[in-house]
């Protein structure tokens, strides 16, 4: 359950701080928000740490696999392309196919194993969704 509550939490945040990043794009730039964002993400995140968890400060050097060190890069992208797509297609619309997007691309890694996840075996039923998720978008933009 509280897996449920902290998922829909952060889908609520991500549609908030997308809209909130869009409306600062039109005040300054993509590269000047997204800067703004990576910014206070990460003095906010470097302040738990020290607060929370200083004793964990060499471990970032002991990563195995130096591709999970990229989830900043791929971060910075994240936040550029939802300001961009939030300011051309609207907050509802650039979410929902975000979503479904995330949700296809995760199937993907779950089916592959890729990343180090877990490989789980085929399933119709999850592309059945997917594909009523797609059906859903295409509903939700008919007029």
């Amino acid at each position: 359950m509280w897996g449920w509550i902290v998922a829909l939490i952060s889908g609520a945040l991500m549609s908030i701080q997308g809209v909130l990043n869009t409306g600062l794009t039109k005040q300054t730039s993509e590269w000047v928000a997204n800067s703004w964002v990576q910014g206070t993400a990460f003095i906010v995140c470097l302040a738990a740490w020290l607060i929370k968890d200083r004793k964990s400060f060499g471990s970032l050097f002991q990563v195995d696999s130096k591709y999970m060190l990229l989830g900043g890069v791929i971060g910075a992208f994240i936040t550029l392309t939802v300001i961009v797509s939030m300011g051309s297609l609207g907050p509802a619309k650039a979410a929902l196919i975000i979503v479904v997007s995330q949700v296809a691309v995760a199937y993907l890694i779950e089916l592959f194993g890729l990343f180090g996840v877990e490989k789980v075996a085929f399933q119709w039923s999850k592309c059945v969704g997917l594909l009523i998720a797609i059906a859903g978008i295409m509903i939700f933009k008919w007029k």
